[in-house]
């Protein structure tokens, strides 16, 4: 029976992710899926690096546009 247990408590979730439109984005959630493949103690690190990438993707919107080579705004 602990057996059973631990194959259920294993299972992926399944959950359906829908795409967000955004690469970078879809990118960093889809790595969501590692943590299924790992025990307890591993999905703080898929966690923590998804949790960098989307808040870098966040943090990118705020940046000020990279101007062309010929692109002078003065």
């Amino acid at each position: 029976m602990d057996d059973e247990a631990d194959e259920v408590r294993a299972a992926p979730l399944g959950l359906v992710r829908t795409p967000t439109g955004h690469d970078g984005v879809d990118a960093h959630l889809a790595r969501l899926a590692d943590a299924d493949h790992l025990a307890a103690d591993g999905h703080v690190g898929v966690y923590e690096d998804v949790h960098r990438g989307l808040r870098d993707a966040l943090d990118a919107l705020d940046a000020p546009p990279v101007l062309g080579p010929y692109e002078n705004r003065s």
